[in-house]
């Protein structure tokens, strides 16, 4: 017997795709190594605080709005499953996520066999042979990897052995006593980690090559947060901790500490030896690749620590093997939020209708709205201002307005950006003369501009189509003939509402009057 999915992982991305297929009556079962949903958050982060944030006062009754400020809760019909009620706090512990996807798999009914670990994947023509560490075989016509990233990203550093590793290491601060601490690393988990040792440690210098990347002015969520940043206030304030703009060029043992040469950065190259009593690596993680035979080894990307996926998250070059979760970042790595619960929720999703249309006959969902333009614009706003999918996955997930040859239009929601010119060229969403692809996106160079400097947002910078917002804004692409032939970008708004009559309807309004108004099939 095959199945039709096998599912490989347990944790929010493996769930969420789960559920989906459950709510179908599908064939599918997901493996876990693990004895428990969400392995990896029994143990991570290491200090137990997740940096998700968790706002359960919003001051809306909407639950799609109240999604745009829930990092956490997957998607569900059913009301009890929101992390929201299970925890008040801003920052909630990890451990508030394991008991969270506890209840979501027991209440959904998601097949999961647990203490199953995967060794092997292989393909062949009848599709793909998953093997367990117990001699288990399952038969599968697609597999979804939705394993995370479970392997430490370390960097090519002589002795880097020597270093105590994030995922390992001792987080009893008071082991670190009046010693001197190395962190080579300046990603959230680095600064975690030193943030929990400042009241012990006598000096924590933090190590990496380039500039710091700041998530307030990013606006991606996985550079350095606010909440891990104390330690840029004891390092300016000359409190004797220090960020390193630079690269370690060796660990070696001296005595019962450590010699470490750094390169400086900003001192063309000047190599301090510097003395530690501990050094720890904290450079993040990549995906595991090991478990792939021959016939079905995926390509990657970022340096190997990502599959290589389509917007899909199909394996480019491995027909039929899909990717879920975090795995699928590798597109837009440091960009979207695509390796974030709240952001791959929306891309679980995405994935789960493609399954459904390519395989099931089920094409992917959209809205008719006959020939009135009104009926157009009413949707556009409505979707931008309601919609958390496009609010989460900037610029990655749009809707898509469709022009048909006799005039009437259609309206699909969540669709993965560049996915949208093949499925239209293909007709996956019938007869298109043109369409219009709507995003929620920042202004061009955002993220070179403080957004806390007043000069470098004076409303004089802004033209009356709102073009050079730099806030999270609406943008309405139109698309004929595979080109694009024009864009209106919302002017951006305080309150992130988009329905002022004269600044966003009405601009919007004459927008799309020129490509699809009677006689738009033949004359834009």
């Amino acid at each position: 017997m095959a199945y039709d999915y096998v599912i490989i992982g347990a944790g929010p991305a493996g769930l969420q795709l789960a559920a989906f297929l459950e709510r179908d009556g599908a064939d599918y079962v997901v493996l876990e190594r693990g004895s428990t949903p969400g392995t990896f958050f029994t143990r991570f982060p290491r200090h137990r605080t997740l940096i998700s944030i968790n706002k359960v006062h919003t001051g809306y009754d909407d639950p799609e709005l109240r999604l745009r400020m829930d990092w956490n809760s997957l998607l569900s019909d059913d009301p009890e499953l929101l992390f929201t009620r299970y925890s008040r706090r801003y920052f909630p512990p990890a451990d508030d996520m394991v008991r969270y996807l506890r209840d979501f798999a027991e209440r959904t009914g998601v097949r999961v066999r647990y203490g199953t670990e995967v060794t092997r994947v292989s393909r062949d023509e009848g599709g793909f042979t998953v093997t367990d560490a117990s001699g288990g075989t399952w038969r599968a016509r697609r597999v979804v990897v939705a394993t995370g990233v479970p392997l430490p990203n370390l960097p090519d550093i002589p002795g880097i052995e020597l270093a105590e590793r994030y995922d390992t290491f001792d987080t009893d601060p008071e082991s670190f006593t009046d010693q001197r601490v190395l962190v080579i690393g300046r990603g959230n988990s680095a600064f975690e980690t030193a943030d929990s040792l400042m009241e012990h440690a006598a000096v924590i210098h933090l190590v990496g090559s380039g500039s710091l990347r700041l998530a307030w002015q990013t606006h991606y969520v996985g550079h350095l947060r606010a909440v891990n940043n104390n330690f840029l206030d004891t390092y300016q304030l000359k409190s004797q901790n220090a960020l390193l703009d630079g690269r370690v060029l060796e660990i070696r043992r001296d005595g019962d500490g450590f010699r470490v040469p750094v390169a400086f950065e900003r001192a063309d190259e000047v190599v301090k030896d510097l003395r530690y009593d501990r050094v720890i690596v904290a450079t993040g993680f990549r995906f595991d690749a090991s478990v792939f035979d021959g016939s079905c080894t995926p390509e990657t990307v970022v340096d190997g620590r990502f599959p290589a996926v389509t917007p899909v998250g199909e394996s480019v070059n491995v027909p039929e093997l899909y990717f879920a979760g975090t795995l699928t970042q590798g597109r837009d790595f440091k960009k979207s939020t695509t390796g974030f619960v709240h952001g791959f929720r929306y891309t679980v999703r995405a994935l789960h209708r493609e399954l459904r249309r390519r395989h099931h006959g089920e094409p992917w969902p959209v809205v008719e709205l006959g020939g009135d333009l009104e009926a157009a614009v009413d949707r556009v706003i409505t979707r931008v201002n309601r919609s958390s999918a496009l609010w989460q996955q900037f610029a990655v997930l749009g809707d898509v307005l469709l022009l048909a040859p006799d005039g009437t239009m259609r309206y699909a929601e969540e669709v993965p950006v560049a996915q949208v010119p093949k499925a239209v060229r293909a007709g996956h969403f019938g007869p298109v003369a043109a369409h219009a692809v709507i995003t929620l996106e920042y202004g061009a160079d955002h993220d070179r501009v403080d957004p806390f400097d007043v000069a470098a947002a004076r409303p004089a910078q802004q033209d009356a189509s709102g073009l050079d917002s730099r806030y999270l804004h609406p943008v309405v692409r139109w698309y004929r003939d595979g080109r694009e032939t024009g864009e209106h970008h919302l002017r951006e708004n305080l309150e992130n509402q988009w329905d002022s009559e004269d600044v966003h309807r009405a601009p919007l309004r004459a927008f799309l009057a020129d490509r699809c108004g009677p006689t738009a099939a033949v004359a834009s």
